[in-house]
């Protein structure tokens, strides 16, 4: 009996031994076989495309936030005069792109196109040449000008040009008191889109690079940093390249060309094309230079920011737009304001 229950107390201990040890606890299976493991990196991040979601058609630059209704609105096409008596021209520097053209005595006029930028007013106006409807022809938008020859007038009719001239009592223009007729016509740019029909927004006139240094000149143009151009004896335009803005400033016989608030015309884009220029007129009207753009091509030269590069240069109709080419293939150009100075192919240019 006492056997028993000896063996009973030992081994109601034992079990209250191991009740009362502190439990073991094992470690989870580890899997130390990383070498047949595939190691996964992260993707980097596809580079941010440089081009604006939506752009102006005629400068290249970001129209983010514009209104459908400014950018439906056509390109107005305004006549400047550039003759020494009518400079400084207000509010020239809108201008999303200018032509300067050989006009008769051998000063120049211009072709101002607004499109991105409308201001209040413009001025001085001056009459139209029969060389216009073939500069802004592919904008698709109205001409602006103080008056003409009655065939030059037909002309445009004939083409369908949408015309606002001040001598057939359109509204919108008005005398200023700084300078004497005919020098001092000047018109609002309301009134203008207001009779400009049914005209539609300009298309894109050249492809731009995006970033800049994508554009043809910088890839594979020469650096430069003045353009000096005798057109005649009485029209000097001159560009120099200022760095710290990135643009090229304009100068008229080697004096800054500013406008009426002291603003100095500058350009992203200087585009030279050699023209062929003839007498034309018509019944009553005396014999006028025309610049040939229409049906012709020719050579000139691409200065965007600080390198030029040499081009052809070639035109269909009077909608078509101008087509650029360097080595065969069509230019880029940098986002920004373009001038196109239309340069009589025996005048003098030098790009140095």
């Amino acid at each position: 009996m006492r056997v028993r229950g000896g063996a009973a107390v030992a081994a109601a201990m034992a079990i209250l031994l191991a009740a009362c040890a502190p439990a073991v606890e094992t470690s989870p299976a580890v899997d130390l076989t990383y070498g047949a493991q595939e190691v996964r990196g992260v993707a980097p991040s596809p580079p941010e495309d440089p081009r604006p979601a939506v752009a102006w058609p005629l400068t290249g630059t970001d129209a983010a936030g514009v209104s459908e209704a400014d950018l439906n609105n056509p390109a107005i096409s305004v006549k400047i005069e550039n003759s020494a008596e009518a400079r400084p021209q207000e509010n020239l520097q809108f201008a999303d792109v200018v032509y300067e053209e050989y006009v008769e005595a051998g000063i120049s006029r211009l072709v101002a196109v607004y499109h991105s930028q409308m201001p209040d007013t413009v001025g001085p106006i001056r009459s139209m040449r029969p060389m216009d409807k073939n500069i802004m022809g592919s904008y698709q938008g109205p001409l602006v000008f103080s008056g003409a020859q009655g065939g030059f007038i037909q002309q445009n009719a004939n083409a369908g040009l949408v015309q606002i001239t001040q001598d057939r009592g359109d509204y919108g223009f008005y005398r200023t008191s700084d300078k004497r007729a005919p020098h001092n016509l000047h018109g609002r740019m309301a009134d203008f889109l207001e009779q400009a029909g049914d005209s539609p927004a300009p298309p894109a006139q050249w492809d731009f690079a995006y970033p800049d240094e994508y554009a043809t000149a910088q890839v594979g143009g020469e650096t430069v940093s003045s353009i000096r151009i005798i057109m005649s004896g009485w029209a000097h335009p001159s560009w120099d390249w200022d760095a710290e803005s990135g643009t090229w400033l304009r100068s008229e016989w080697d004096s800054p060309h500013v406008t009426t608030d002291g603003t100095r015309l500058s350009a992203t884009n200087v585009v030279i094309l050699r023209v062929r220029i003839v007498t034309n007129g018509t019944g009553g009207g005396s014999g006028v230079p025309e610049t040939l753009l229409a049906g012709e091509s020719g050579e000139g030269q691409l200065i965007s920011g600080d390198k030029a590069i040499d081009i052809t240069w070639a035109k269909g109709g009077m909608r078509d737009p101008i087509v650029m080419k360097a080595d065969g293939q069509e230019v880029s150009l940098m986002p920004g304001q373009t001038w196109v100075e239309l340069i009589p192919i025996a005048s003098s240019v030098t790009v140095s």
